[in-house]
């Protein structure tokens, strides 16, 4: 499948879920403004079946290579980022892993569990990354117990397969070039920003900043009713060049740490 393809089909998936990311949309081209994605995010858990060399498949698979790898200690994650072979614009692919072996007994079960329930045909498919939660519908008492280990873990056992957020490239921004005038207009029209650590990740010197909404809070259907639990996010990057002159093209650890809190749950 052509790449471009690919993520206009996940935009659409990621937008219908997650309307606020729409309108983010819409209020930065009101404003003239070209919208051009930096990355597109992925979770998943290090199991055989879904972990990130199945992610990375179809990304693989239509021109992207692997370009870089990370390690988050303290979240217990382990990511992986691509990037197009010829295309320029597209955008970079970040996937990441739950290590799932480093939790509890109860976490790995419901892991195995959550897995197996997923369709064989869907697990082996170029469809997995529009899935969803193809596992099934989930238990909000499960979800809260998650909670207590990994936010990660349990906004994976509920919104399951697909771009977890996209990102604007700030460098391609004529009126809102900074992170900082970015965040304040999103402010002035209402969003939250996630200030864990800061609104503003990285700086200058490490040659890449990032901001990001807080995830939208979305009704979704659990085996005990309708619960109100965080969806998907909206992030910001600015990129700056090395002292060759070169556009700094990966991520950083410590910053992605902070980052990956958006979803952490919240009650509007």
């Amino acid at each position: 499948m052509d790449h471009r393809k690919i993520f206009d089909r996940l935009w659409k998936l990621y937008t219908d879920q997650n309307p606020a990311a729409q309108r983010i949309y819409d209020l930065f081209t009101k404003e003239r403004e070209t919208i051009v994605n930096d990355h597109v995010a992925f979770r998943t858990f290090d199991h055989p079946s879904t972990g990130i060399d199945v992610i990375s498949g179809i990304f693989e698979a239509s021109g992207y290579t692997f370009k870089g790898e990370y390690h988050f200690r303290e979240k217990k994650l382990f990511a992986r980022h691509f990037e197009h072979t010829s295309d320029a614009l597209a955008p970079r692919v970040f996937i990441s892993q739950l290590l799932v072996s480093e939790f509890s007994p109860f976490l790995q079960e419901t892991v195995l569990k959550w897995t197996n329930a997923i369709p064989k045909g869907i697990l082996k498919s170029p469809e997995l990354i529009f899935s969803g939660n193809p596992a099934g519908i989930p238990s909000y008492r499960i979800f809260e117990q998650l909670r207590t280990e990994s936010e990660y873990a349990a906004w994976l056992y509920v919104n399951g397969f697909c771009a977890n957020h996209f990102t604007v490239s700030v460098n391609h921004l004529k009126k809102y070039g900074t992170l900082q005038k970015v965040n304040d207009f999103l402010k002035t029209n209402g969003f939250l920003m996630n200030d864990a650590g800061g609104e503003i990740q990285g700086s200058p010197a490490e040659l890449l900043e990032q901001s990001s909404t807080r995830a939208d809070i979305i009704r979704t259907g659990f085996r005990e009713g309708i619960f109100e639990v965080p969806g998907c996010y909206y992030e910001f990057a600015k990129r700056y060049p090395d002292k060759d002159g070169h556009l700094y093209s990966g991520f950083i650890a410590k910053s992605a740490d902070k980052i990956f809190q958006s979803t952490d749950f919240y009650k509007k």
